[in-house]
């Protein structure tokens, strides 16, 4: 079943930009060479705040804890870490889904 796993992010002051080259540095990467992963948003609150959204999709949420669990993780993302303040992390089974006016069930 398809998992979405949801990261809020408050940055800490003035680390915008450093926050948004480690994003860059990684997401090819990720998109690239990790099994299962699917698609990735990253958002910024339209208030222009230090706030951020970053969702992912995965084949499988199994996916998703075994690169998360990886020591490639760990050294990939802590520049992205390290910009950030507070950050929770949600994970989600998709139960249904519409794209273009027609439902998909899971």
């Amino acid at each position: 079943m398809t998992a979405r796993v949801v990261f809020l992010i408050r940055l800490h002051p003035g680390s915008e930009r450093r926050f948004l080259e480690a994003y860059e540095a990684v997401r090819h990467d990720v998109a690239d060479g990790v099994p299962g992963h699917v698609v990735d948003q990253l958002c910024q609150r339209d208030e222009g705040t230090d706030e951020w959204l970053i969702t992912s999709e995965w084949a499988r949420l199994d996916d998703f804890l075994a690169w998360e669990r990886s020591d490639e993780h760990r050294t990939m993302v802590r520049p992205l870490r390290d910009c950030i303040a507070e950050a929770t992390s949600l994970r989600f089974l998709v139960r249904a889904e519409t794209r273009a006016g027609r439902a998909v069930a899971s």
